[in-house]
This record gives C-alpha cells, sequence and structure tokens, in this order.
C-alpha cells in the first residue's frame, strides 16, 4: 500500500518546478561563503589563507603556459606579461593601471581591478574585499606573471589596498622586485 498517491506527487511537482532561470550565482555565494568559514573553523586563518592562494596558483600556472605557447615566447616584459594575460581574461576582469612608481628596487603598479569575484561577496556578509576569498586572485596573478616574467624579477606580489564602493572596485598594488 502506497502512503503517497502518483496524484499528490504530480500535484507536489507541479508546485515546486521552476521554469525560469536558475539563480546560480546566488548558490554559488551561499556555498563559497560557508566553504570558506567552515574551513576557517576547522583548519585555522593561515591554513585557509595557504589553500586559497594555492587553489589560485593552479589555474594562474595554466594561463602563463598557454600564453607562452600561444606566443611561442618564454620571457615576457612587465608591460607586455599584464596586458597579455589581462587581454586572455576579459571576461573575467576590468583593470586599469593608475599609477606607476619605480626605484632601483621594484616597479609598484597601483590598479582599480573589479574582478569576477567582485559581484559573488558583494551581498555576502562575512566576505569583504581583501580578506580571505581573494587569496585566490592573490595566488593566480602571482603565479601567472611570475611564470611570464621568468627570472627578470626576484617576486611578484599583488596587495589589497581599500575597497572603492563608488567606483566598484577594488584599489590593489602589484610589485614587481627587481
Amino acid at each position: 500500500m502506497n502512503l503517497i498517491s502518483k496524484f499528490e506527487i504530480e500535484k507536489t511537482n507541479e508546485k515546486i518546478r521552476n521554469f525560469k532561470k536558475l539563480n546560480v550565482l546566488k548558490g554559488y555565494e551561499i556555498i563559497t561563503e560557508s566553504l570558506i568559514f567552515k574551513m576557517y573553523d576547522v583548519f585555522g586563518r593561515n591554513a585557509l589563507l595557504s589553500l586559497l592562494y594555492q587553489v589560485g596558483t593552479v589555474p594562474g600556472l595554466t594561463i602563463a603556459k598557454r600564453i607562452k605557447k600561444k606566443y611561442n615566447k618564454e620571457i615576457f616584459g612587465i608591460l607586455e606579461s599584464f596586458e597579455l594575460l589581462l587581454s586572455e581574461l576579459k571576461e573575467y576582469y576590468s583593470i586599469q593601471i593608475t599609477n606607476v612608481e619605480e626605484d632601483d628596487e621594484k616597479i609598484r603598479f597601483i590598479i582599480e581591478n573589479r574582478c569576477f569575484l567582485r559581484n559573488s561577496y558583494k551581498h555576502r556578509k562575512r566576505l569583504k574585499p581583501g580578506k580571505a576569498f581573494c587569496r585566490v586572485n592573490k595566488g593566480y596573478f602571482e603565479k601567472a606573471l611570475k611564470e611570464m616574467l621568468g627570472e627578470t624579477i626576484k617576486r611578484v606580489e599583488i596587495n589589497f589596498l581599500d575597497d572603492n564602493v563608488e567606483k566598484d572596485v577594488c584599489e590593489e598594488e602589484i610589485i614587481f622586485f627587481k
């Protein structure tokens, strides 16, 4: 004996069916926020930041290799690598260089960055610009740029400076250590 009839199932299906477009980004935001804070609770801050950074380095290395192959070149200049990388990423990032400072030890770009992650954390109370989630971007760009620049620089470092809500961008610095 069935407790639930076929008719009742069909009625329920009619009520719960969604013919509209699914809100994928909203679901992604909820899961991402939960994932990040659960990792923080279980593993601690340092492990979380390290893991998120490492998650970014994998696609960073992949895109650098793809660009090297596409242009049949192993080493690029700083502006060249920056331009080629961001040309490949136009669907995910809108970046503008607003200032450049150079001395004997480093070249420092100040940038405005509107990235694909921005909308993901904009509506989440616990995800903030420049915090844990942004470590993915940090790992991504540092790895990709270092890979494209090779031994011409010691290291690349990207740091969050400010959240410019009015322009809807993060202000960041990219430092190329000579």
